[in-house]
């Protein structure tokens, strides 16, 4: 994300005072991810983004405690449709290979394929 936008996205949280109060878990993460990114120097970032360093420790503090808890509302499992991805054909992922003993590579190209070798392998 851009400076710019994430100071922006600060300023709506600024009080008449100057201070920032009540900033969102989505702006924290945003901070977060942008400071992890920053090639430059921790001065340079806090800067552009009109905080002082104190500021920026505590949202990046506040930042990180929010992804160890897991409590990111945006962060909600999605699914992956695997039939797009593969032009629709389904059950062939890729191949399937397992290390048998002895050194030999067995292949399988379904699913339905590995498991049926297995029930009778056992």
């Amino acid at each position: 994300m851009d400076n710019i936008v994430l100071k922006k996205r600060l300023s709506s949280y600024r009080t008449e005072g100057g201070r920032l109060s009540k900033v969102g878990d989505d702006v924290l993460i945003d901070l977060l991810r942008a400071w992890e990114s920053w090639t430059g120097t921790s001065k340079e970032f806090y800067r552009s983004l009109g905080l002082s360093k104190q500021q920026l420790a505590i949202m990046i503090r506040k930042g990180k405690k929010l992804l160890k808890s897991g409590s990111l509302a945006g962060s909600e499992f999605k699914e992956i449709k695997l039939d797009a991805m593969i032009g629709g054909q389904s059950g062939m992922v890729g191949p399937i290979e397992v290390s048998w003993e002895g050194g030999k590579v067995i292949r399988f190209s379904q699913v339905d394929q590995l498991v049926d070798f297995l029930k009778k392998a056992a």
